[in-house]
C-alpha cells in the first residue's frame, strides 16, 4: 500500500502564516492551536524541526486531527518558506538554536515539546542542553549525530560506512557550487523517475512511497544549506548533551543508512535516562513509513 498521506499538505499549507526576522534571515512558521486552551496561555507548544534535506512539510503525516498543544511548524532559516534571505554562510547549531527559541518567545510559549528529524533532532537536542528550564521533552527521528558528524569531518574516509550521507553531501556540496542553477537542477531531477531511485537508501520499501511525497523530498532539497548544516554538524562538541534533563525518546528506523544504532548507544551514554526505540521495516523517515507508529510513542512520551 502506498504512504499517499492525503490529509496532510491542507494540514500545514491552510494554517496561517507567520514570518519572524531572526539572525539568519526571514524565518516562516506556522501554528496550529491546541483545543485544551487558547493560545500562548495553554503554556507548553509542540514544535517540529524538519531535517537537513527537507521542510516542515515533511510531517504531514502527523498532523492530521485536532492536537490538545498548540503545533508550532517552522521552515527554518535556509529552507523550505524560510529561503528567500537566508543567511546559510552564518548558520550554526547555536545560532539555529536561537532562532528556534526566539521564535517561541515571541510566540509567547514558554515551554516545548520539541520533535525534530535528522538534523532537526540533532537541533533538538542542543536546545533541550541549551534551554533545560524551557524543554519539556524531545523527540528525535533518526537524528544525524555523532555518525554523520565524522562522516562530515572525514567523508572520504567514511565513504565505506557512510555511503548514502558522503554522496549526498558530495552531490549537494556539488550543487551548491552552482548557485542557483545548482538547486534549479535538482528540483528539475526531482520530479522524474531517477529521484526514487535516489532516495531509495532512505525507505525500508521505496515502492510504498508515492510519488508525490518523492516529488516533494525533491523540491525541499536546499544544496547550499544542506552543505551548511553538514559543516556545522562537523564541529560541534556533543559533551553539551550531558547538560539535558528533560524525557527524551530517540527513534531510528531498523534500515537507516544514515542513523546507525551506535548513534543511539552514543546518546544514551550521554543521556543515560534516554528511552531507544528501533522501529521494524523502517527507513530513514519514520513519520512517513510508520506514521501511526511513531504518533503512539509520541503521545506516551508528551502526556501529562
Amino acid at each position: 500500500m502506498n504512504v499517499e498521506q492525503e490529509t496532510a499538505p491542507t494540514a500545514a499549507a491552510t494554517l496561517p502564516r507567520q514570518i519572524f526576522p531572526t539572525e539568519l534571515g526571514p524565518c516562516t512558521v506556522r501554528v496550529q492551536q491546541g483545543t485544551g486552551a487558547r493560545g500562548p496561555a495553554s503554556g507548553t507548544a509542540d514544535v517540529y524541526l524538519h531535517g537537513a534535506a527537507g521542510s516542515c512539510t515533511t510531517f504531514q503525516s502527523l498532523l492530521s486531527g485536532e492536537p490538545a498543544r498548540a503545533r508550532v511548524l517552522i521552515d527554518l532559516p535556509g529552507w523550505g518558506e524560510s529561503t528567500q534571505g537566508a543567511r546559510v554562510e552564518h548558520f550554526s547549531i547555536e545560532a539555529m538554536a536561537r532562532t528556534v527559541a526566539g521564535i517561541l518567545d515571541s510566540l509567547g510559549y514558554r515551554r516545548w515539546n520539541l520533535v525534530g528529524h535528522s538534523m532537526g533532532g540533532f537541533l533538538a537536542l542542543h536546545i533541550a542542553a541549551a534551554r533545560p528550564d524551557r524543554t519539556a521533552s524531545v523527540a528525535t527521528i533518526s537524528a544525524t549525530t555523532f555518525g554523520v558528524s565524522g562522516a562530515a569531518r572525514r567523508p572520504l574516509r567514511s565513504l565505506s560506512t557512510f555511503p548514502a550521507f558522503v554522496g549526498m553531501l558530495l552531490a549537494m556540496r556539488s550543487m551548491a557550487a552552482l548557485g542557483p542553477a545548482g538547486s534549479a537542477l535538482v528540483r528539475a531531477v526531482g520530479s522524474t523517475p531517477v529521484m526514487r531511485l535516489l532516495m531509495a537508501p532512505f525507505f525500508a520499501d521505496p515502492a510504498a512511497i508515492s510519488a508525490r511525497v518523492i516529488r516533494g523530498l525533491g523540491d525541499d532539497a536546499r544544496p547550499a544549506s544542506f552543505s551548511a548544516a553538514a559543516r556545522a554538524a562537523a564541529r560541534y562538541d556533543f559533551s553539551r548533551w550531558r547538560r539535558i534533563v528533560c524525557p527524551v525518546l530517540a527513534i531510528r528506523g531498523d534500515t537507516d543508512v544514515f542513523t546507525p544504532p551506535s548513534d543511539l548507544i552514543g546518546l544514551a551514554g550521554m543521556v543515560p535516562h534516554a528511552r531507544m526505540v528501533t522501529i521494524a521495516r523502517c527507513g530513514h523517515f519514520a513519520h512517513i513509513e510508520r506514521p501511526e507508529q511513531v504518533q503512539q510513542l509520541l503521545d506516551d512520551l508528551q502526556s501529562p
